[in-house]
C-alpha cells in the first residue's frame, strides 16, 4: 500500500479545522498582544451561553492561532490561583488550552492546541475543583487517573504523552471546557466505580481551571 506523506496528513487535518471567522478574529486582536483577554463567567447569560458551546478545531499555523496562545496565557497569569485555562473562557470556541505541568520539574505552564484524551485509566481519582468561571463555586468529582493525550503545536507538530495525578485532573477539566462541560453541571460517576482519594493535588482546595 503507498505510504501517506506525514507532512499531506497535517495539511489535509488543517483544511479540516474551519477558519476563524471575522468575528473570533476581531475578539483574538482587540487589544495588545501582550494584554489579557477577559474571562468569562457564568453570571453573564452570553457568556455562559459561549462557555456551554461546542468548540472546533483550530489551524496551528494561522498567525491568529498565535495571538490567541499568548492572549490565552497573560489570562491565566492574571488569575490568582488558577492552573489551567481553556479557550471558551476567554470568549473563542476553539480546541486550545494552557495547563500548568505539576508533573515536570519547575511547574512549567504549557500551551495544548486541538487536544484529544485518546485514552483514560478505569481507575479514578477523587477530588476538589474549581473553576475560574464559576464563581464561588466548589466540589469534588472524580477522574481518571491516568490519560493518554494528543495534540499539536503552533508549528503543526504532533505529540502524544501519558500523563497522571493531578495533572490529568486537570487537562480532563480543560478539555471538558472544549466540549461545553462545567462542573457545576457534571454529575459524578456512580459509587461503585474504582478510585482512591486524590494524593497528587499540590495546592489547597481554592485552585481553580
Amino acid at each position: 500500500m503507498k505510504k501517506i506523506p506525514f507532512l499531506f496528513i497535517l495539511f489535509i487535518g488543517f483544511i479540516n479545522a474551519q477558519k476563524l471567522t471575522s468575528h473570533e478574529i476581531s475578539l483574538i486582536n482587540n487589544g495588545d498582544v501582550n494584554t489579557a483577554l477577559p474571562i468569562y463567567q457564568t453570571t453573564d447569560a452570553n457568556q455562559h451561553n459561549t462557555l456551554l458551546s461546542l468548540s472546533s478545531e483550530i489551524n496551528p499555523v494561522d498567525p491568529n492561532t498565535a495571538v490567541l496562545v499568548k492572549r490565552m496565557k497573560e489570562s491565566f497569569l492574571s488569575t490568582d490561583g488558577g492552573v489551567g485555562i481553556a479557550a471558551p473562557q476567554v470568549g473563542i470556541n476553539r480546541k486550545i488550552i494552557w495547563v500548568q505541568r505539576f508533573d515536570k520539574e519547575g511547574n512549567p505552564l504549557e500551551y495544548f492546541i486541538n487536544p484529544v484524551i485518546v485514552w483514560r485509566s478505569e481507575l479514578q481519582n477523587l477530588g476538589p475543583e474549581g473553576d475560574l468561571s464559576i464563581p464561588e463555586f466548589r466540589d469534588q468529582f472524580y477522574r481518571s487517573k491516568v490519560i493518554q493525550l494528543e495534540y499539536v503545536d503552533l508549528k503543526g507538530q504532533k505529540y502524544s504523552e501519558i500523563v497522571e495525578g493531578f495533572t490529568a485532573v486537570i487537562f480532563q477539566h480543560e478539555i471538558d471546557h472544549l466540549f461545553g462541560i462545567l462542573i457545576s453541571d457534571k454529575k459524578e460517576k456512580e459509587k461503585n466505580d474504582s478510585y482512591k482519594k486524590v494524593d497528587a493535588f499540590k495546592k489547597s482546595d481554592s485552585v481553580t481551571r
